[in-house]
């Protein structure tokens, strides 16, 4: 027999902590296992405004706070707009209360995480790898096997599992749900620069989003005087690098003038990374007796930096689940289809804009943003992460959504060469291999 335990959370990422410090504080006996060794380097360092409040309920805001830079905004830059640079300020959507957020050192911000969910009563292991798990005929549980850092197994006998193993996708992989996006590809080259050219004043804590020819750059300064810069482009782009992955990066810094120009006198001060098609989605979200959190569930693209706020929202809602799951089971079918139903709402929401962002329409509309049916304090709402509270925001997405495809429509030959592109460009990448861990 292994040891008993109510939840087995498959990793200690942001989702997992969540779900596993909601869980153990309302007394359940909660196992969370990670691979690795908090704390430990994690791409995807810019939270959203909606994250504060979270981590308010999770007792951990001053804590992030003292590592955190101010992020009061967001700049997009175009080659192809004569006005060339766009800002958006967070205090400029619907709802004022959230005028701010914070970029962190991913690996401090998990670790403090991780750290909370112990402290809540979770047993934490680190350097514990998930080897299998066997759910039972009967569906009233699982035995996970694990494997310590020490070579050690041990096993536990849980009565629900959370995948919370971001893009080691575990039961998404063990249950062959898993399954390659079909509407997007993507792929990710990136580092950390030290001596980079900020904006001054309340703008240092900008997040810079460039596009260019072939996708688009993001510079996220840290407080720690680092700033994270990386390239998502084709997959096809990526495989035509011949030479070491650090020189190709610096050759496509150098497709973007204004972004090259505030690295000239920076210093790489980490390996460069690069990631192939990383875009992909699991068919099922939960069974019987567990469920995917965050990125093991699906992951789509960074450019609205939403991938904590999702996965720690979704650890809300997990745990709501799981605590309806093993205190009332015959209400456990509704609670887990009222959770999928929350999780892909979000994912749809981000997802729209996510497939049509490097769009020449979508990118005019970023780039001269009219506030006409508060479309603009709409946009701004999802910039921030506020889709899952009453904010009444759908009626302006919905007229925004109208407006990209009046003005697609209006623009008809760019919008078919365009889509005759991306089609093309689909084709090139659909032999790219899919990442094992970027976000």
């Amino acid at each position: 027999m292994g040891t008993a335990c109510d939840v087995f959370v498959i990793g200690g990422g942001p989702g997992g902590t969540t779900a596993g410090a909601l869980l153990a504080e309302r007394g359940y006996r909660v196992v969370i296992a990670e691979k690795d060794h908090h704390p430990r380097f994690h791409i995807g360092e810019s939270l959203l405004p909606a994250n504060l409040p979270l981590l308010e309920r999770l007792g951990v805001g001053e804590a992030v706070r003292a590592i955190g830079m101010m992020k009061w905004g967001v700049e997009f830059l175009s080659p192809w707009h004569a006005k060339g640079r766009q800002e958006f300020l967070f205090a400029d959507a619907w709802n004022k209360d959230m005028p701010y957020a914070y970029h962190v050192p991913r690996a401090d911000f998990d670790a403090i995480l991780f750290r909370n969910a112990a402290a809540k009563g979770a047993k934490t292991h680190e350097g514990c790898r998930v080897q299998d798990v066997v759910f039972s005929g009967s569906g009233d549980g699982a035995r996970v096997r694990t494997r310590h850092a020490d070579g050690g197994v041990e096993d536990f006998e849980a009565r629900f599992v959370i995948d919370a193993s971001g893009r080691d996708t575990f039961l998404g992989r063990r249950l062959h749900t898993k399954r390659r996006n079909p509407r997007h590809n993507s792929s990710a080259l990136y580092g950390h620069f030290r001596g980079a050219v900020r904006n001054s004043g309340q703008e240092e804590g900008h997040i810079s989003l460039f596009w260019f020819e072939h996708g688009w750059f993001w510079f996220i300064p840290l407080a720690d005087g680092i700033t994270s810069v990386g390239a998502v482009v084709w997959p096809h782009y990526l495989k035509t690098r011949t030479g070491p992955v650090a020189d190709f990066f610096r050759e496509t810094l150098a497709l973007c003038p204004p972004l090259a120009e505030r690295l000239a006198d920076a210093t790489l001060v980490s390996e460069v990374q690069a990631t192939g098609n990383f875009s992909y989605g699991c068919e099922h979200s939960h069974g019987a007796n567990h469920l995917l959190v965050g990125d093991a569930f699906s992951f789509i693209d960074p450019v609205f930096s939403s991938g904590v706020m999702l996965a720690m929202h979704g650890g809300f809602l997990a745990a709501d689940a799981v605590d309806t799951c093993l205190k009332r089971p015959a209400e456990a079918p509704r609670a887990l289809r009222a959770y999928d139903r929350a999780l892909r709402q979000g994912l749809r929401t981000y997802a729209w804009f996510i497939y049509r962002v490097n769009h020449p329409s979508m990118r005019d509309l970023f780039m001269g943003p009219r506030n006409i049916f508060r479309v603009q304090e709409a946009l701004l709402s999802v910039l921030a992460g506020d889709i899952f509270a009453d904010t009444p925001v759908w009626g302006s997405l919905a007229a925004f959504k109208a407006l990209y495809y009046l003005h697609a429509l209006r623009h008809l030959r760019r919008s078919l060469r365009t889509l005759r592109q991306r089609r093309l460009q689909h084709r090139r990448s659909a032999d790219a291999p899919v990442a094992a861990d970027t976000e």
